[in-house]
Formats: C-alpha cells, sequence, structure tokens
C-alpha cells in the first residue's frame, strides 16, 4: 500500500476534495493540486496534474462569505469544462481520417496562440453552459408561465407558485432524460466512483477497489444538490420578492430573476457548506431531496472506475496531513 493510501486509514474526517465525473475518467480538486485521470481505449490511464492557485489566496476579498460563492461557483465551472475537454480528447474519432479545425479555431489559434485560444474556448463554454442553465432552469418556467398568463389571469400567488412548480419538473425532467442516455449513463457510473472513494477516505478506510465498493453512492455535497438547492433558493427568494413589489410583465420578471442569480448562488453556497460541516437530523433532512436526485445521477461503477477515482484522489492529497480538512 502506498504512503498517500495509507493516509487514508487516519481518524475519519470531512474532507475538502471533490471532483467531478468524465468522459471515461474523473478529476478531483484538492487544497494543493487538481487532478485528472481517464481511462485511455487501450486501458492504460492518462494522467494531468497541476498545482492550484485558489482564488482566496490571489484575492482575498473573494474568500469573504456571500462573496465567495458567485466566484467558486464560476472557478469550478471552468476547471470542469477544462477537464471535459482533456478527458474528450481520448475519444477515438469515427472518421478515418482527422477533421480539419474549423475557420474560428483557425483564426483563434492565429491570433490568440494555441494557449490562449484554448483558455478562450474554456470561457465561451463556461459562459454558454451557464446561458443554457440559466436559460432552461430560470428563465423558460417565467416565460411559459407568462405566456399562460396571457390566456387566463393569474393571482400574483398562483403565479409565483407555477413558476416553481414548472422549474422543478422541468429539471428533474431534465436529469432522468439524461440518466437513459447511454453515453451520460457512464459518466454517471463515474460520478459514482468519485463518491464512493471520496467516502472511503472519509471513513478512514483504505483506498481499496473492495473498500471503495462497499460505499454508498449519494453524497451530500455533490453538485447535483447543490443545483437542486440553487433551484429551490430562486423559488423561495422570487416569491417573497414577487410578493411585495407584484411584477406581471414576463420580460421584467426574467430580468429581475437575473438580478437575483448572484444572492442565489451565495446563498446556496453558503448552505451547502453548512450542510456538508455537520451532520444531524436537520442537515440530512435539509440534504435530502438532493440526495435523492442523485438515483439520476450516480449509477453504480465497475471496478475499473473505481479505479480511476482511487488514482485521481490520491494524486491530490496535500503533503501535510489534514491539510484537506474541511
Amino acid at each position: 500500500m502506498s504512503k498517500q493510501t495509507k493516509r487514508a486509514c487516519d481518524t475519519p474526517y470531512k474532507t475538502m476534495i471533490g471532483g467531478q465525473a468524465l468522459i471515461e475518467g474523473i478529476m478531483m480538486l484538492g487544497p494543493e493540486k487538481k487532478a485528472v485521470v481517464v481511462r485511455k481505449p487501450d486501458g492504460e490511464l492518462a494522467e494531468q496534474v497541476e498545482e492550484r492557485v485558489l482564488i482566496k489566496d490571489k484575492h482575498p476579498i473573494l474568500g469573504v462569505p456571500f462573496i465567495r460563492g458567485v466566484f467558486n461557483f464560476c472557478s469550478s465551472m471552468a476547471n470542469g469544462v477544462k477537464a471535459l475537454m482533456y478527458s474528450a480528447s481520448f475519444v477515438p474519432e469515427d472518421e478515418e481520417e482527422p477533421e480539419e479545425p474549423s475557420k474560428f479555431e483557425q483564426w483563434l489559434d492565429k491570433h490568440l496562440g494555441s494557449e490562449k485560444a484554448a483558455s478562450a474556448l474554456v470561457t465561451v463554454a463556461v459562459v454558454l453552459g451557464i446561458c443554457f442553465s440559466v436559460g432552461l432552469f430560470i428563465l423558460l418556467p417565467t416565460a411559459m408561465v407568462g405566456l399562460l398568463g396571457h390566456f387566463t389571469p393569474l393571482a400574483m400567488w398562483l403565479r409565483n407558485l407555477l413558476e416553481g412548480v414548472v422549474r422543478i419538473i422541468i429539471f428533474v425532467g431534465y436529469l432522468i432524460l439524461c440518466a437513459h442516455m447511454k453515453d451520460i449513463h457512464r459518466v454517471f457510473q463515474y460520478h459514482g466512483a468519485e463518491h464512493k472513494t471520496i467516502f472511503c477516505y472519509e471513513h478512514g478506510l483504505p483506498l481499496t477497489v473492495e473498500n471503495v465498493r462497499k460505499q454508498p453512492r449519494h453524497h451530500p455535497r455533490c453538485g447535483t444538490s447543490f443545483l437542486f438547492v440553487v433551484i429551490v433558493v430562486s423559488i423561495l427568494l422570487s416569491s417573497v420578492v414577487f410578493s411585495f413589489v407584484e411584477v406581471t410583465n414576463t420580460f421584467l420578471r426574467m430580468g429581475l430573476h437575473l438580478l437575483m442569480l448572484p444572492v442565489i448562488v451565495s446563498l446556496t453556497y453558503e448552505f451547502n457548506r453548512l450542510v456538508g460541516r455537520h451532520d444531524n437530523w436537520f442537515t440530512r433532512f435539509m440534504s435530502a431531496p438532493g440526495m435523492w436526485l442523485q438515483n439520476w445521477t450516480t449509477f453504480e461503477p465497475d471496478d475499473s472506475m473505481i479505479e480511476v477515482g482511487i488514482r485521481a484522489f490520491t494524486l491530490v492529497l496535500p503533503q501535510e496531513q489534514g491539510k484537506d480538512r474541511w
């Protein structure tokens, strides 16, 4: 057993190390390093390890509670997109000949250089991802209920309620739809391997395939839970705001939802930190809906997936024991 694996056998505690499932791989974020491990088509593991510079270390003001949430969320999105692009580079091409770069990619490479071009693509992908999520889960329900309001009068409380219900239905439906897609199902299996590996470490057990396999695949600090809480907080906050400020114009309501987003993300971030730090009846009750949703975003992994999770996790363990304590 390696030195890093032995260190997982000490007194159990909650770790700040978190991860993300990728295409045939897993990314783990530790207090000092970021590691991406991908299972290549030939069965070998590809590894990418980088030193981490936290936002709060560069700009201490961005580590202040209720300010840090938005910036940490955007940083996590950027790390996730970069890791996904890396894992996707190992997917075998269907075409016999490599595909030529698009004119847009050629223009970026010519004017910015390959490194800056890649950074620009990541930025564009993050912005598009955020826009897609906001449009689908925040703005679309408002537009749908607003359209219904053109045909029948809706009391303000009913409008708020319908927007919330539609928002939850779209979110849950989207997760269930993704879970039934073959390729996404494998990503969700890696998601399960990520959770199980973290649980094994937090329970103070050696990081072996046998020990990891026994762990639950539902984790209270999962990104699925975070997104669900974002939806719930947006419903509660908008209900309060629109109870005092009666806004019936659909586009104006959309604009106000956008203005509230930074507050919603900040509140959700602090809530998830609170729930993640403690284990009691209240935190278990509050995290229960997000844990339930993980029935569609995590699946039981095979042993090869667990091996990827273990390797990615051990690569980000800090040199100083306990530095990753939550």
